[in-house]
Parts: C-alpha cells; structure tokens; sequence
C-alpha cells in the first residue's frame, strides 16, 4: 500500500506543472477522431493517455501559488465526504464523454461543439466554485484555451466534410 501512496504523491506533484492542464482538453481530439473512426482501441488508448497525462511533464521546481491552492482545493473537494449532488457532478464527466463520443460517431459536428463546449464550461463554472476566483483562473486560461482549439478544428474538420473532402484514415 506504501507504493501506491508513493506513486500518487509523485503523480501528485507532476500536476502542478501547468502544461499538463494545457494538454489535457486536447485528448478530446483524438478521442473525437477515434470516434468518428469507430475505432474502440483508438478511443481506449486516448482514454489511458488522458489518465495518465497528470503525471508526463516533471514536477515544478517553482509551482505557482495559484497552482497549489486550487489543487488543495480540488483535493479537498475531491477527499470529502461524497454527497449524491457531488457524485451526480462527477458522473457527468464520463456522461459528456459519451455524449461526445456518440456524437461524433453518428457524425454529428453540431452535437459534438454543444457537447464540448458544455463541458468545457461546467469545468470552468465547477473551478470557481471549489476555489477562490484567483486560484481558478488558473485553471481558466487552460481549459478556454482547449475550448477555443477544439471548437477551431471541429468547425474545420465539419467544414471539411461538406465540401466534400474525406477525413483521413486511422489505418
């Protein structure tokens, strides 16, 4: 058991660079693609790598103050005790990744921007309101950043297909 705490304290500590927070919307793209693809390997490996991407960039030397309190906010929030309001918020985030992913898959660009972009704004909404405004903006910079490169190519791959252009294989 010794291990396991080891290993989510190192994992832990590699949260607190930013960059991962940068990355993170962005596996909502291959995992669109995937879907569009119907590929459930594709889509599984995407699901394992966003998982596991907390822990890819090394741990800040320096983390900023804003960084540390809104991850002992979020932990905080997350350790305490699991209300059912706080247990229906936590099931709507694998609810939107199934709403995306069958939105894309029935191909549906329309649905998968409404999709993205409502769970884009409830994590937004969800950090002010488990933080202190400044702590949470933090968080905002990455997550409207995500919105704003997904929505971007979304529109561009939708705008693609009715002109007629074929999406690449995943072969």
């Amino acid at each position: 058991m010794e291990w396991l705490n080891e290993l989510a304290s190192w994992a832990w500590a590699r949260h607190h660079n930013e960059l991962s927070w940068y990355i993170r919307p962005l596996f909502l793209l291959p995992f669109a693609y995937f879907s569009y693809k119907r590929s459930w390997w594709g889509i599984a490996a995407t699901l394992v790598a966003l998982a596991t991407s907390m822990a890819w960039f090394p741990a800040p030397e320096h983390p900023t103050p804003g960084a540390i309190q809104f991850l002992a906010d979020e932990r905080e929030y997350l350790l305490g005790e699991w209300t059912l309001a706080k247990i229906a918020m936590a099931l709507l985030v694998p609810l939107m990744l199934v709403s995306l992913g069958a939105a894309v898959w029935r191909r549906s660009m329309l649905w998968a921007l409404v999709v993205i972009n409502a769970g884009g704004i409830f994590k937004i909404t969800w950090s002010f309101a488990i933080s202190d405004t400044q702590s949470a903006l933090r968080l905002f910079y990455p997550a409207a950043a995500g919105l704003v490169v997904l929505n971007a190519v979304l529109v561009f791959m939708w705008w693609r297909r009715r002109a007629g252009h074929v999406v690449p294989s995943a072969r």
